[in-house]
């Protein structure tokens, strides 16, 4: 039984569509999509070794079932330099959590590895009740909430498709750098959209999956955020 398998039975058992952030990262690490570290910790001073161990700088974010947005509830804190500013962020966190949502479960506080400035991009995926499981790609931010500047492609997609759904973006010269920006590597662009494709196909009973922001460089990416939904 694959991990994915697994986690997907342990969220059933609960009753939950929403899968966790752990546990969406957990699942895209398994079909090759590149994830900053990460590890859930329990306390502040497991917070802090786990940040020691990963290397600053640090962001911190809770992990409840009943917390979807974050931010929302003051739950997340970037930029954390040392064990001292972990601690701090993992007291703030689950206190500002407990106001949000009183009735919350709180797991714990995910510390994650900070990733460094990229290209944002967008891969997003909903099960269309005509066509199935669905692709889509756009550039991050401004573009895809103002220009709504995406592609959509039926799964499953191949590499040359996943370059065509890249390609097709109104703003795809953005990609190939400008000013002081880099060209982003769209292999590794194209590869993320294949590897969600598998997973598509593999788990049909995936209803929706948002990796916001993905972080494109000039070699490899970075998936920061990972939002998975199942039936």
């Amino acid at each position: 039984m694959s991990s994915t398998d697994k986690i997907i039975a342990q969220a059933r058992s609960e009753n939950r569509t929403a899968l966790l952030e752990s546990e969406a990262k957990t699942i895209m690490t398994e079909y090759g999509v590149s994830v900053p570290k990460f590890q859930l910790a329990t306390n502040e001073k497991e917070a802090a070794q786990i940040a020691q161990n990963i290397g600053f700088p640090v962001v911190a974010k809770i992990v409840s079932p009943e917390i979807i947005h974050k931010s929302d509830a003051g739950g997340v804190k970037v930029g954390l330099k040392t064990a001292a500013d972990v601690e701090v962020a993992y007291k703030t966190i689950m206190e500002n959590a407990k106001k949000y949502n009183p009735n919350a479960r709180l797991l714990g506080v995910l510390v994650m590895e900070m990733a460094p400035q990229g290209t944002e991009v967008i891969v997003g995926a909903i099960k269309d009740p005509q066509f199935g499981a669905t692709i889509m790609f756009g550039l991050g931010g401004i573009f895809v909430e103002v220009l709504k500047d995406v592609t959509f492609k039926i799964a499953p997609v191949n590499l040359e498709e996943a370059k065509e759904m890249i390609t097709g973006l109104k703003a795809s010269a953005l990609l190939k750098g400008y000013r002081n920006s880099p060209a982003a590597d769209v292999d590794a662009l194209a590869q993320i959209i294949v590897n969600v494709s598998k997973l598509l196909i593999a788990h049909p009973e995936i209803k929706e999956l948002d990796l916001n922001p993905v972080l494109a460089y000039a070699k490899g990416a970075s998936t920061v955020d990972a939002r998975i939904i199942i039936e």
